[in-house]
């Protein structure tokens, strides 16, 4: 029989490790994942920008985007923001985007915080193909945490690429529709 001051060891030694896998990473570790989604799109360039680039229109085509506020009813410009609601992997919050870049028609970035804290960066390039548009939509985001990082390669990862290949499905069906 092992003796309590074993078991006690034991339990700390357990309580430190989670406590270390919870700790926030350092800035110089960068745990980062990228999800990216290639589409064609049999609409002009131009019209594929104007499109994706209104926040207005997310709810519409992409299923982790329940709602937008702020300048949602027009292509936003580099330093403009909305604040959006998203369900992504089961997880709900609001995160507040930036626009970094903005090259009318070819590309797109925008840069995400919750709470003051990175929440990734969604960067959207268009090129002109001889059916439409070629759409590449990118998503990066950083581990926060080791934990963050385990169940992100077990759980999280594959949810989010399964929900970008959605939305840029839903984008082609959407805008390929209206005419």
């Amino acid at each position: 029989m092992k003796s309590p001051s074993r078991w006690i060891g034991a339990i700390l030694a357990a309580l430190a490790v989670f406590a270390l896998l919870a700790l926030p990473l350092p800035e110089f570790i960068n745990l980062t994942t990228k999800i990216v989604t290639v589409i064609s799109i049999e609409r002009p360039d131009t019209v594929v920008f104007d499109y994706v680039t209104t926040p207005a229109h997310w709810p519409d085509w992409h299923p982790s985007s329940l709602s937008v506020r702020g300048a949602t009813d027009h292509s936003l410009n580099v330093g403009e923001q909305v604040t959006e609601e998203f369900r992504v992997a089961g997880r709900r919050g609001s995160v507040v985007w930036t626009v970094a870049a903005r090259e009318r028609p070819r590309q797109w970035v925008i840069v995400g915080a919750i709470d003051g804290r990175s929440a990734g960066t969604v960067s959207y390039s268009l090129t002109p193909i001889a059916s439409g548009t070629r759409f590449e939509r990118e998503f990066i985001y950083r581990a926060p945490s080791l934990w963050f990082e385990a169940v992100n390669v077990l759980f999280v990862r594959a949810r989010i690429q399964q929900e970008s290949d959605t939305a840029v499905a839903r984008l082609k069906t959407t805008l390929e529709t209206m005419r």
